[in-house]
């Protein structure tokens, strides 16, 4: 389903998958989601106190979630920008946004799960996702026409 080689049950972790191959299925979808120049920043940063976390968000998150068969990855990131707002964790939302368009969602159906938000997370918390998604919004269209032709 996405085109990751034994994929074809649980992912990438499968009854015979070392660690070091579920880290690497992780980085390859972590990268495809949120894109290298992000992914690249956080390695970038990480040090003895965060080298585990991001180990850990690498296999478990991205190796041993995002890469199973069960969802599309459009799913995946309207159920995560859900969680994000259910639990105000703003600049999340903003990252998942992002990554949503990346994964094939568009900006309606994107308001259309802010809306749903609002029913079931709040008003408030939909009306800050809102804001954050009129923002990254913004971004990603400013750094679309601020890009000097080749």
């Amino acid at each position: 389903m996405n085109g990751l080689p034994g994929t074809e049950r649980n992912g990438v972790v499968q009854p015979d998958a070392t660690s070091q191959e579920i880290y690497d299925g992780g980085m390859v979808v972590r990268r495809e989601v949120l894109g290298a120049a992000h992914v690249d920043r956080a390695n970038a940063t990480k040090d003895e106190f965060t080298e585990d976390f991001q180990d850990m968000i690498t296999r478990i998150a991205w190796g041993g979630i995002w890469t199973r068969p069960g969802l599309t990855r459009q799913m995946r990131s309207a159920v995560t920008i859900t969680a994000m707002v259910a639990h105000g964790h703003w600049d999340e939302l903003a990252m998942h946004l992002r990554a949503a368009i990346t994964n094939g969602l568009s900006r309606d159906e994107i308001k259309e799960i802010l809306l749903q938000t609002a029913i079931y997370c709040g008003v408030p918390s939909a009306n800050t996702a809102f804001k954050t998604a009129q923002q990254v919004f913004r971004d990603m269209d400013s750094t679309v026409t601020d890009t000097p032709p080749n």
